[in-house]
């Protein structure tokens, strides 16, 4: 899929990959709607696109309310005329909790943000995007949505049905202009606990920090593989390994996992 001069809409595009997304869509000729709930995170992205900020526009929703959903799509189409690619990567995690000690109401906004908000976006410009010669929807998951991590329960379960509902969405449009990619981030070094509103877990003393992903390079992967039409992206070492082992030992992968978070959760 070409880059230049097409519109994208990118969700969480005031923060961690989302931004990424979107100052590398720019840099590459493309014009870009930045979705946001922050006005003043989406004023950041636009000073760090620099001249790009030229073929940025801005957009204040909250993708957890379809009213809002709607509205945007209609602002997003006055201001560019069509959209050619959609990408879903605004995201929450929940505390690093049991799900015995998560509340009903902590489960609800994960599943608002993380699912129903991929499914209001994708609904409103599906329509649209069925309209142009080639188009693109790309959703984020989480290599959390292969295997469980105790503690991300209710974020697994979400990121799981993001997956599902993007693999289904690629079966329904295969005989459509509409390429569907499914991604899969391991640990990637963004913001994303302060941006949820929760504390990270604290290492145990002398345990090696984990590995991660920087938001520049997974949004370049991401930004690839919507280019090349890649039915799935994984990202970093983390979310190979994981997704390799739970096709092939799943129960071993649950508690591999589940032995490295045992300390987390209980510290």
């Amino acid at each position: 899929m070409k880059l230049q001069n097409r519109v994208f809409v990118v969700t969480g595009g005031g923060n961690g990959i989302g931004r990424e997304v979107v100052l590398l869509l720019l840099t590459r000729g493309a014009r870009v709607a930045a979705v946001d709930r922050r006005a003043e995170a989406l004023d950041t992205t636009r000073e760090l696109a620099g001249d790009g900020a030229l073929r940025l526009t801005s957009h204040v929703a909250d993708i957890t309310d379809p009213a809002a959903v709607d509205a945007v799509r209609a602002e997003i189409l006055a201001a560019h005329g069509h959209v050619d690619g959609l990408l879903n990567v605004a995201g929450v995690i929940q505390r690093f909790v049991p799900i015995a000690d998560l509340s009903l109401e902590e489960v609800d906004r994960v599943m608002r943000v993380n699912f129903w908000g991929t499914v209001h976006m994708v609904k409103a410009f599906l329509p649209v995007l069925l309209e142009r010669p080639e188009a693109a929807i790309v959703n984020v998951s989480s290599m959390g949505g292969l295997v469980p991590v105790p503690g991300q329960g209710a974020y697994g379960a979400s990121k799981a049905a993001v997956k599902l509902f993007t693999e289904d969405l690629y079966a329904e449009l295969r005989a459509t202009h509409v390429a569907v990619t499914v991604v899969f981030p391991g640990g990637v070094g963004t913001n994303i606990t302060a941006n949820s509103g929760v504390e990270a877990p604290r290492m145990a003393a002398g345990a090696k920090e984990p590995t991660v992903t920087a938001p520049a390079d997974a949004a370049r992967m991401i930004v690839d593989g919507m280019v090349e039409g890649r039915f799935r992206v994984v990202i970093g070492r983390d979310a190979r390994m994981l997704d390799l082992m739970g096709r092939i030992a799943p129960r071993r992968a649950i508690t591999m996992i589940a032995d490295k978070m045992s300390a987390l959760l209980a510290g």
